[in-house]
């Protein structure tokens, strides 16, 4: 099962967003635009609105994310890096064991009885292969290169509100790959709870 844990993000987002997008249009001291904002309960909703309707998306970047993703493929994580305009640490399968259970199943191939049971025959034959090559003093690192795509893997991601707004826009698209925007949709609701107003806009499928 797909995992998106929000482990951490900047003190309060969207103050944060709209202090930015004060200092653009302000010459007051920062202290002034803060108290500013402290009283005006709102404020930095209405600043976040005009900035994503004049698409001042320079003012969103200064919110950032981090998220520990589980449960996902590499073939999930190798789109996932293609959004370059973050942070990544993936684990490593020079140092991680390699079961069976720790692959991920296509529901296309789930609800496919017999599609199911060529799947696990060869994911089986390759935990098999790969532990007889270690067996056989092969390092881990070459041993893993018959290993499937399909292997699970964990990753932390650090980003920031624009990028992240990119890629919710496209991987929650209906035209996305299922694994990648059952993920997006995931870190998409854990960034609308500490950030509703930056990422209204963004639809979940």
């Amino acid at each position: 099962m797909i995992r998106a844990r929000l482990l951490w993000y900047t003190p309060n987002p969207e103050v944060t967003v709209a202090l930015a997008m004060r200092r653009c249009y302000s010459a007051k001291p920062i202290e002034e635009l803060e108290s500013e904002l402290a009283s005006r309960p709102g404020y930095e909703k209405d600043l976040i609105a005009k900035a994503l309707r004049d698409k001042t998306f320079d003012v969103i970047e200064h919110a950032v994310f981090m998220f520990e993703i589980e449960g996902i493929s590499r073939v999930c994580s190798h789109q996932l890096v293609r959004h370059r305009i973050a942070s990544y640490d993936q684990e490593s399968q020079r140092f991680s064991a390699v079961d069976k259970e720790d692959f991920i199943t296509p529901p296309s191939i789930q609800v496919n009885s017999e599609a199911l049971k060529i799947y696990e025959e060869f994911l089986k034959s390759s935990v098999e292969a790969f532990r007889k090559l270690k067996e056989l003093e092969v390092p881990k690192e070459d041993a893993r290169f018959i290993l499937p795509q399909s292997i699970g893997t964990k990753l932390v991601i650090t980003a920031n509100a624009r990028s992240l707004m990119h890629f919710f826009w496209q991987r929650t698209a209906l035209q996305a790959q299922w694994e990648i925007r059952e993920l997006a949709e995931l870190m998409l609701k854990e960034c609308k709870k500490v950030a509703p107003t930056i990422f209204k806009d963004i639809i979940e499928a």
